[in-house]
């Protein structure tokens, strides 16, 4: 989506989404009544709000850490530029303990978060991950404490309130 293609939120929106967020079970009418607005409107919102890319699932957040993987790490990869990205990151989608991965710019090509159930785990996970021959160099951080969990709402809030 380019800056042109961008959803403009209003404060309904921005509401929705995060009665949503903070309890994501409830339904469209429930949310009407909260919000003080038709349950058509709210429908009509939502629907949009998912159609434009805005709001991408409803489904629970799961964290690594209570079912077994603490360690959490980014690891930067270069890769073969012959064989480009599709290849390494078809690689990447087979290991469950990839979170993300994201093309970058700089030294490196891409960016992934993975995690593990422990220190020589994550030993094992880099070792998967770099068996891959279009795979040419991998470094490894760890994360040792989360400061700030990945949160939208505040990016929410401030799209509303920081309109052109």
């Amino acid at each position: 989506m380019t800056t042109s293609q961008f959803v403009q939120l209003d404060e309904l929106d921005a509401r929705l989404v995060e009665l949503l967020a903070a309890e994501p079970r409830i339904g469209v009418l429930e949310c009407s009544r909260r919000l003080g607005v038709a349950r058509g409107t709210v429908q009509a919102r939502l629907d949009k709000l998912v159609d434009r890319g805005v709001v991408t699932g409803f489904g629970p957040d799961v964290s690594p850490a209570a079912i077994g993987f603490g360690v959490t790490s980014f690891v930067t990869l270069e890769i073969s530029q012959r064989q480009g990205h599709d290849p390494v990151t078809a690689h990447l989608a087979e290991i469950p303990e990839v979170l993300e991965a994201h093309t970058i710019t700089g030294s490196s090509d891409l960016l992934c978060r993975i995690v593990a159930r422990s220190n020589t785990d994550l030993q094992r996970v880099i070792d998967q991950i770099v068996s891959y021959e279009g795979i040419r160099r991998a470094s490894t951080i760890i994360a040792l404490a989360e400061q700030i969990p990945y949160r939208v709402l505040p990016l929410v809030r401030s799209a509303v309130t920081s309109r052109p």
